[in-house]
């Protein structure tokens, strides 16, 4: 399942990262309001630099695999403003439907570290570069 940025032919067609752009700053600013941590370490950029990378440069790692219903593509993106210990990277999940567009569906936010109650104690929308691509329902 895991295909190479260089060999993956579903990028001759990434149409959506105006659509990934806006996600971005619409989670950051949607999860400003309930949870900060989530987006603290872009707290300090603005939309224009938290949404400052593209394919070509930014594009880390994809993976790809078939569904009944077409493919579903994992990325890795770098966000170049963001360049610390920690991480850099926003995982967005697209699908592709038969010869059909690519189309965004979602982000990968980490509510993680559950505490006895159940409840989140780690927020995390800026993995890490180890943090795997994996499928995720959000």
């Amino acid at each position: 399942m895991l295909s190479s940025r260089e060999n993956d032919n579903t990028l001759s067609d990434l149409t959506v990262l105006p659509k990934i752009k806006l996600a971005v700053i619409s989670s950051r600013n949607e999860w400003d309001i309930h949870e900060p941590r989530m987006w603290s370490r872009a707290s300090g950029l603005s939309d224009p630099e938290l949404s400052s990378f593209d394919i070509e440069n930014d594009l880390v790692e994809v993976r790809a695999g078939a569904t009944s219903y077409g493919t579903i593509i994992l990325g890795k993106i770098r966000i170049p403003a963001i360049n610390d210990a920690e991480g850099f990277m926003t995982h967005p999940t697209m699908y592709k439907f038969g010869t059909g567009d690519v189309l965004f569906h979602s982000l990968f936010t980490d509510e993680g570290n559950r505490d006895a109650d159940g409840k989140p104690t780690t927020f995390r929308a800026i993995q890490t570069r180890d943090t795997p691509l994996e499928f995720f329902n959000e």
